[in-house]
């Protein structure tokens, strides 16, 4: 009978020591959550708009891929969130920060570029603002609470997954200030990526401590770098509601006929097929798994009952790149410059698990053709002549591809005209287009017809007459 109770005593003392431990917060997620937003302050901010300055790096848009991503500067940055909606609009004045310009991000900035921007993203505001993570990890199901400790600073770690599934988790330190957020999010190119935010240099604005330098990181490599100057709390935030509908993914127009076998796809980046004796040959496959899935539609609708069995790969920017997991899962062997087929091997091997693509569900080994300066491809009647522009800031392994018969060229960036058609020399001349022009020259292509992979909006013909105003050239 006594050792019964000695048990039932030993199990009390665990239980009221459970429940103390719980009651303190140590184990409650919502006490810690609760305890967080008290202690910056932030119980009663339902919007919040800051503002200041520092640098944005263009993600996927490296000269090559061994390089980060291009640096640009942020003039004046402000962002408005409303946490309710929930909804943020982003202002900022960006200028060019790598002089010569190298790489892409709508390089080069001539003067100050204006860039506004509305996300509709509920997971992005865990990650924009520390306000953000805590409203989150209290309104999800499954937050948990635990303890770590790294490179001997304590950390109390909130976890919980958002609305993307993936993992998130923020580190508060002992004063339950938040440091630093982590998940994982898609990217078509490189799969899961690690997403990072850290927050420091926390001052108080009008009761609220908000941090002074934010930085954001994906993939390892910063995207974000602010210095914060201004903190307005709960001040109107007139942007768009959240629950408006997503663009409609574009699909192609019908492919307009540059020759025979020869047809050009528009819709989204543009694309060109080509009907060789016994199989396709695709220029370019941009964007994404969706357009590139229209693009593989098209081009067999207008050439039936033959397989793809090459596309080429202008350069290995994201938007340039995106589609191409969509062709290795339909077969097809990728063209591309040398430089890209160790990076191809090597972030095509990441999962993707948060959003699965064709070739994440049905796994195939990416089948490559490399070249260096030239490669022709013929079948005896088509001839596609591949030429590695030189000198091209854009990236150091850009392709274009010529049609002799049909004298046209396919190009990307080199040239990306305007709405309207140019009959006078612009005020300032794109390095890029300048270049794009003397490697036309060194190489004495007979152009008449100009594809560039950034389409007119209006699918307007371009002519090699309007690069040569482009370059000021007679």
């Amino acid at each position: 009978m006594a050792k019964k109770w000695i048990v039932a005593l030993s199990l009390l003392t665990l239980l009221a020591s459970a429940a103390s431990s719980w009651a303190d917060g140590a184990q409650n997620p919502q006490v810690v959550v609760s305890s967080a937003s008290q202690a910056l302050g932030a119980d009663s901010l339902r919007t919040i708009e800051y503002s200041g300055s520092g640098y944005d790096f263009a993600i996927g848009q490296a000269p090559n891929p061994s390089s980060p991503w291009p640096k640009f500067n942020d003039k004046t940055y402000t962002r408005v969130i409303n946490f309710d909606a929930p909804v943020s609009r982003m202002q900022r004045v960006r200028t060019q920060a790598e002089n010569p310009p190298h790489g892409g991000g709508q390089q080069p900035i001539i003067g100050e570029q204006n860039q506004t921007q509305v996300i509709a993203a509920p997971d992005d505001l865990i990650m924009a603002v520390p306000y953000g993570f805590l409203k989150f990890a209290a309104a999800a199901r499954d937050t948990a609470v635990r303890s770590q400790t790294i490179s001997g600073k304590k950390y109390t770690v909130l976890s919980f997954t958002a609305m993307n599934k993936a993992p998130v988790s923020g580190y508060l330190n002992d004063q339950n200030i938040l440091e630093r957020v982590e998940t994982k999010i898609d990217n078509t190119v490189l799969g899961d990526i690690s997403f990072e935010t850290t927050f420091t240099d926390y001052k108080d604005f009008g009761g609220v401590k908000f941090p002074t330098h934010i930085i954001q990181k994906q993939g390892g490599y910063p995207v974000l770098d602010l210095t914060i100057t201004d903190v307005k709390l709960n001040a109107p935030a007139n942007i768009p509601s959240a629950t408006a509908p997503p663009p409609p993914i574009p699909t192609p127009a019908a492919a307009e006929k540059l020759g025979d076998g020869v047809y050009l796809i528009l819709g989204g980046y543009a694309a060109i097929a080509v009907d060789f004796k016994d199989y396709i040959v695709v220029i370019e496959g941009p964007q994404n798994d969706q357009r590139a899935a229209a693009i593989i539609a098209e081009a067999k609708r207008v050439i039936p009952n033959k397989p793809i069995k090459y596309v080429v790969n202008t350069h290995h920017h994201f938007d340039h790149s995106g589609g191409l997991r969509d062709f290795v899962a339909e077969g097809a062997t990728v063209i591309t410059h040398q430089i890209n087929k160790p990076y191809y091997e090597k972030v095509w091997a990441n999962p993707h698990t948060l959003s699965p693509d064709r070739l994440a569900q049905d796994p195939k080994k990416p089948s490559f053709k490399t070249m260096t300066e030239k490669m022709v491809l013929t079948d005896g009647n088509h001839v596609i002549e591949l030429y590695h522009l030189q000198n091209f800031g854009h990236n150091d392994g850009m392709i274009v591809a010529y049609l002799p018969k049909e004298k046209v060229l396919l190009e990307a960036d080199g040239f990306n005209p305007p709405p309207q058609p140019l009959t006078q020399r612009p005020a300032t001349i794109s390095p890029y287009t300048a270049s794009l022009a003397a490697n036309i020259e060194r190489l004495k292509l007979d152009v008449q017809r100009i594809v560039p992979v950034h389409y007119p909006a209006d699918n307007r013909r371009v002519s090699m007459a309007e690069l040569k105003t482009a370059v000021a050239q007679n």
